[in-house]
């Protein structure tokens, strides 16, 4: 290393404070000392390590600022960098280009963009905890953990992702959530309001059943309904539908209540008045469980006082059952005879009665099954209605038959008395229903076996089958019409006699052996020579010349149902 050069002719000019000026000094004093060349060559060499090691340090020192510029810069890039990506921003208007400028320039001009940014990453952190926080207390709510006091140090929050697109699905789960508690408050208050309006119908404390179930559910003291998890829905709905239960068993119960006071009042003919007492119960037998809405209306006091009301009237009804029953079996018996069907046997009636006077059947059954026996009864008769009618009707013409016979044989019939003329009109109406009562017998005929073969029976009359009736109308108008020409026939041979003998034509013709034959038949009696019982039931008489007609089929049918009232009494 070699000495510190020193120009002689800037000495002058250096300044006190310079290295140069102290360096020309100490080189006047080694002069005037004589100091040996070695010495000072040494103390050179000392002066110029000393100066290096001290230029080395600042060198060290400004390379350790520089990288620690570079260092803080490197950080401020990347932190800057780590928010714009954590909270979703591509770029950031006004951030300066970090290739221009010294470090402290490029440093200071990223503080004010990395400061904004962190105070944009406090700002949004904060939406985070106060959503997760809303989040999570809803879900602590519907998982029915009331007592969890929530935090904003509780909450976990992912600040590496703090974008608006994660923020919006928080902010969606938010209103999901939201929308779930609604609906569950709705149901939960639903369920209150309906359990309120349902003890309120039962007659029973609406809030100790609350209170069963959960006192956060009792809003009545001003409280804010907040338990909404799955199993207070749960629990909620089961007491619904246990109260629904019970109204509906309630219901059926005042039912059956008001539907036995109703038959007890008719049966015992109650008065208003005392019927009055008890209306609300009996009001109830057409409604439906929906549509009760009355306080108290299904109370058990309710169902207590009717049950004692039937309880007393149902000690009075045995005495009356059997003047009951009576009367149901005079309808039945009516039905019957009114409509010529076959009455239940006199013996099974029999049998009934003593039975009840015994006191060995079920009142309640017997009336029932009565009250069946006249129902098919009455449909029985609506479906014998067509035949019926259809037989009303040719007995009625049959009517009108015998008339117009008996007309034919008056000998005074064109003679001018009063109300001859009314005589003759009826005589044409009658000769017109004559002429179509083969048709209508066909039809009843017709009529009569598609019932039979729908009905699987036969179709009785006065107990004795229809059919029957009809083919043996048609054999006596057989018999009847031969009858008729028979005596034609011989009216015409005595007038032959006559004109031969000069005899009186106005004679009496003698009686044929078949007219004196049928002279004495009768539907009700029958054929003295017949053993059949149909015959003995259903055959029709003929009179002689004067009386020498059928006889009316509604004489003969009224014969028959005289019979029928003789063997039923």
């Amino acid at each position: 290393m070699g000495s510190i050069p020193v120009p002689s002719k800037q000495f002058s000019s250096l300044p006190e404070s310079s290295c140069g000026y102290f360096l020309q000094e100490l080189k006047m004093i080694w002069d005037e000392v004589g100091q040996e060349q070695h010495e000072r060559q040494k103390i050179l060499v000392e002066l110029e390590q000393e100066c290096l090691e001290i230029y080395k340090r600042k060198v060290d020192r400004a390379n350790a600022s520089r990288s620690l510029l570079h260092q803080l810069l490197a950080e401020s890039e990347a932190e800057l960098t780590h928010l714009m990506l954590s909270l979703g921003e591509r770029s950031l208007p006004g951030r300066p280009d970090k290739m221009k400028g010294s470090l402290k320039e490029r440093l200071d001009s990223i503080a004010p963009a990395l400061e904004e940014m962190q105070l944009r990453k406090e700002e949004r952190v904060n939406q985070f905890r106060q959503i997760q926080m809303q989040i999570h207390k809803i879900r602590t709510e519907i998982a029915g953990e009331l007592d969890i006091d929530i935090s904003p140090l509780d909450v976990t929050l992912n600040e590496n992702d703090l974008s608006l697109n994660k923020l919006e699905e928080y902010q969606v789960e938010l209103q999901k959530l939201q929308k779930n508690k609604n609906e569950r408050l709705s149901r939960v208050e639903g369920f209150v309001a309906a359990i309120r309006k349902l003890s309120e119908i039962l007659g029973m404390d609406s809030t100790n059943i609350i209170l069963e179930i959960h006192p956060s559910l009792d809003v009545s003291c001003g409280g804010k309904l907040s338990n909404i998890s799955n199993a207070i829905l749960a629990e909620l709905n089961c007491t619904v539908e246990s109260l629904e239960g019970e109204k509906i068993k309630r219901l059926e119960k005042i039912q059956r209540l008001g539907k036995a006071l109703e038959d007890l009042w008719n049966l015992m003919e109650t008065d208003y008045e005392d019927r009055k007492m008890f209306s609300h119960v009996s009001d109830l037998r057409p409604i439906s469980a929906a549509e009760i809405s009355k306080p108290g209306s299904l109370a058990y006091y309710i169902i207590d006082q009717a049950e004692a009301e039937v309880e007393k009237l149902d000690q009075l009804k045995a005495s009356k059952m059997k003047e009951l029953f009576l009367k149901k079996q005079t309808e039945l018996v009516d039905i019957c005879v009114r409509t010529h069907m076959e009455m239940p046997p006199q013996s099974e009636l029999d049998k009934i009665t003593d039975l009840i006077n015994s006191g060995e059947i079920n009142h309640d059954d017997l009336l029932k099954n009565m009250d069946e026996q006249i129902i098919r009864a009455k449909d029985e008769a609506f479906r014998r209605k067509p035949i019926m009618e259809k037989v009303e009707k040719w007995m009625l013409s049959c009517d009108e038959e015998r008339w117009l016979e008996e007309y034919a044989r008056d000998e005074n019939r064109y003679s001018v008395s009063r109300g001859s003329h009314k005589n003759l009109k009826r005589a044409e109406r009658a000769r017109v229903i004559v002429s179509k009562i083969p048709g209508l017998v066909d039809l009843l005929v017709a009529m009569t076996k598609s019932w039979e073969e729908e009905s699987k029976k036969v179709f009785l009359y006065d107990q004795v089958p229809l059919l029957a009736i009809l083919e043996e109308y048609n054999l006596i108008k057989q018999e009847k019409e031969d009858e008729k020409q028979k005596q034609r026939e011989e009216k015409k041979r005595m007038q032959l006699r006559a004109a031969v003998a000069q005899e009186n034509l106005f004679a009496n013709r003698p009686a044929t052996s078949s007219s004196r034959r049928l002279s004495n038949v009768s539907i009700n009696g029958g054929f003295g020579s017949c053993s059949t019982p149909l015959n003995r039931r259903l055959s029709v008489g003929f009179h002689q010349q004067g009386s020498n007609s059928i006889n009316s089929a509604s004489k003969d049918f009224s014969f028959v149902k005289e019979d029928n009232k003789a063997i039923g009494r």
